[in-house]
Parts: structure tokens; sequence; C-alpha cells
């Protein structure tokens, strides 16, 4: 009986030495695999910093496209409703106050200032977002401050009908189509002075 005993205490012995053998073994594999992962992570790390530089770098050619289309038949779409404009400057930035802002377009003729913020999509957020920015036009712009000075909303699509509460907040809302743009306020609009 105790050479039985022995034989199984043997056999038992045996199992765990093969029990720690595959627990090693898999340890092993755990540890392999947790390097995987980690170079995994890495590489997928290095795919999201390259995925927001061109994010960002798209954003902002498109933006620029959007605006220079936008630019390009400006002065004539603001004579069009009486606001002769014989100029026009972009990408206006700069801080007041400890404010930052920036401005898409500027068109001016010297008595009559016509600031327009470009969207691809227009949203009614960015129509109350840009309201107040207008509030202070004056005080980012001081050279302009005995200036009459309109907005304008310059968009390719709207959602949530963001143009027609443009036009009820007196901004000159211009839809760019094709190569050129539009205003496409009622004909009996008159623009909000800021």
């Amino acid at each position: 009986m105790f050479q039985e005993i022995g034989e199984q205490f043997k056999e038992v012995k045996e199992r765990f030495k093969e029990t720690d053998k595959m627990f090693k073994e898999t340890d092993k594999q755990f540890k392999e695999t947790d390097k995987q992962f980690k170079e995994t992570d890495k590489q997928i790390k290095k795919s999201d910093k390259k995925l927001i530089t061109l994010e960002q770098l798209f954003t902002s050619q498109w933006g620029k496209l959007i605006e220079s289309l936008v630019e390009g038949d400006l002065l004539n779409v603001l004579t069009s409703r009486g606001i002769s404009a014989t100029e026009t400057s972009e990408r206006r930035k700069g801080n007041r106050n400890g404010e930052n802002f920036e401005f898409d377009i500027i068109a001016h003729n010297g008595d009559e200032i016509v600031i327009v913020e470009v969207k691809t999509t227009l949203r009614p957020d960015d129509v109350n977002d840009y309201q107040q920015t207008m509030k202070k036009a004056k005080i980012y712009l001081p050279e302009y401050a005995n200036k009459t000075i309109y907005g304008a909303m310059a968009y390719i699509k709207a959602d949530g009908h963001a143009d027609r509460m443009a036009e009820k907040k007196g901004f000159f809302v211009i839809r760019a189509t094709g190569n050129s743009a539009a205003i496409v306020n009622q004909k009996d609009f008159e623009p909000r002075k800021f």
C-alpha cells in the first residue's frame, strides 16, 4: 500500500512538473503577446498621429479653398447689394484684451467694412458664435471703430436653416456655388450695422 501511495505521489509530482512546465510556457507566451500588444499599440499611436496630421492638412487646405472661392467673387457680390468694396484681406488674426480673434475675409472701401466668416457647412451654433464675435469687431479691429461694419456668413451647405437664421440676425448670407458666390438674402434685406 505504501508502495502504491509512493507511486501515486511520483505521478502527482510528475504531473506538477508538467503543469509547472506548461505554466512557464504559458507565461512566456503571455509575455510575448504583451510585447506584441505594446508594439501594436505603438504602431496605432504612430498611425493616429499621421491621420491627425493629414486631417489637419486637409481641413486647412479645404478651408483655404472655400475662402478663395468666396473671396474671388466677393467684391462683385457686395457691389450688387450697394456696398462698393474695393479691397479684400484674408485671415486677419490677433489678440485684444486677452481674447483671440480671427476673421476669414475682410472687404473694405474706406467707410464700410464687411467681415466674412466662411464655413463649409454652416450650422446654427456657428451663427450664434459669429454674432458674439461681431459684437466685439470694433474692439478687435480698433482701426475700424468709426466705420460701418457689416457681417457676412459664407458657406457651401447649411444645416438646420442656419442660413435663414444668419439673415434674421442681420448678416449677409453668401452661398458659394461652383466657381462663384452669390448673396442669397431676400431682396428687401437690410444688413445689421455693428
